[in-house]
């Protein structure tokens, strides 16, 4: 595996940079500087942004508006968007849903959806998750009853990211109790403003509003907004699965933090002393090597996209790398702020959130804030456990 950057690689990374540092909204990476939470308005400019420059979906085929880009210029890109700052894209739509529909979809499912995922005029939810079907996926059962030419839907599904953002939701639901549990599921798009759906929030213990939980009360689901055939959605599922567990990398956000727990460290009255005498530089040191393996990770798996493949199941190395590597990072930086992560305070949506707290360091609430959102990474998407599972069936084991 080749390392070093081509001299190509090398003028695109500039161009890549100099578009983060000119043309994006810079208000945007301003809010993010100063710990701020964004709002569905600031990521549909940040999205709109990318999209207009033609830099929306780079993982999507150039014939429904991808890039074109080399596997490297991707990986380049996603590292110069975390280096600027910029918050990652609404991954819903544009990394989850969106190969499904250009893979398994119809030709009218394509026209209808994907131009808006594209143009970041819709915003899309995972209906996955269920109160008693977590990693236990196949157990899910939310149930959808054909009726001449319309499903009927009713369940419940939880720990919905962006629901409460969503135009759409994208959902396993079962259609059948016959055979295998994988059979009998089907794979339905239903539109958030159809009546019998609620959306009831979930705030998590950083204090954000990141989660849902959906019901759904005789739900009227057009029969052509089924993805492929009744029964086949397990498959579908697996396809998308695999797009999302290699999307949790992020390497150059990790590393990101690292450099600003690096400079805060510097500032800190304490830092090299608490550094110095509790073994901070130490396992400081250990997270970073512990990420440089998860880059060397992450390349390899991502060398099939190269020919065109989907990722296959070495993406759940990725998924139990990345997300213990993200716990550890958060790890050092409660660790450095010490008593000051005591003084919690979870309402970072103004401008003005640190009035009053100006001897709290900058650093500490929004550090406090990712320590206990990080803690949910290695159980969403499919636990540790569960990926572990997979590597050992392809192992044989």
């Amino acid at each position: 595996m080749r390392l070093e950057a081509s001299e190509a690689d090398e003028a695109f990374r500039a161009m890549v940079r100099a578009y983060f540092a000119t043309e994006y909204p810079q208000e945007i990476l301003a809010k993010l500087a100063n710990g701020q939470v964004l709002e569905k308005a600031d990521l549909v400019a940040s999205e709109r942004a990318m999209s207009a420059k033609g830099w929306l979906a780079p993982g999507w085929p150039e014939a429904y508006g991808g890039t074109g880009w080399t596997v490297s210029q991707r990986f380049i890109f996603d590292e110069e968007l975390e280096r600027a700052g910029a918050p990652n894209v609404s991954p819903m739509g544009l990394l989850y849903v969106a190969p499904v529909i250009y893979t398994f979809g119809t030709q009218a499912q394509k026209d209808r959806w994907l131009g808006d995922i594209l143009a970041s005029r819709t915003f899309w939810a995972q209906g996955y998750s269920e109160p008693d079907s977590g990693s236990d996926l196949a157990s899910l059962r939310t149930r959808a009853v054909r009726e001449g030419d319309h499903y009927v839907v009713d369940g419940v599904k939880t720990w919905t990211s962006n629901g409460h953002y969503a135009d759409w939701i994208f959902c396993l639901v079962r259609t059948s109790d016959e055979g295998k549990k994988q059979a009998g599921i089907t794979f339905l798009c239903i539109d958030m403003a159809t009546p019998g759906i609620e959306v009831r929030p979930i705030i998590t213990i950083d204090g954000g509003h990141h989660l849902n939980t959906v019901t759904f009360t005789g739900v009227r689901v057009p029969v052509e907004n089924r993805i492929g055939d009744e029964g086949l959605g397990w498959t579908y599922a697996r396809h998308l699965l695999n797009h999302e567990r290699t999307s949790y990398a992020h390497v150059a956000g990790k590393r990101r933090q690292l450099q600003a727990l690096r400079q805060a460290a510097a500032q800190a009255p304490w830092g090299d002393e608490l550094a110095a005498v509790s073994g901070l530089r130490r396992r400081t040191a250990e997270t970073e090597i512990q990420l440089l393996a998860l880059e060397m990770t992450t390349l390899r798996a991502l060398a099939p996209l190269t020919n065109g493949e989907a990722p296959g199941d070495e993406a759940s190395i990725i998924k139990i790398a990345a997300t213990e590597t993200a716990q550890a990072v958060t790890e050092r930086g409660l660790e450095l702020a010490g008593p000051y992560a005591q003084p919690f305070f979870a309402d970072r949506s103004g401008a003005g959130w640190r009035d009053g707290l100006e001897d709290i360091p900058a650093f500490a609430a929004p550090t406090t804030a990712s320590y206990f959102f990080t803690r949910a990474q290695t159980i969403y998407g499919g636990t540790t456990e569960i990926q572990k599972n997979i590597i050992a069936r392809q192992l044989g084991l």
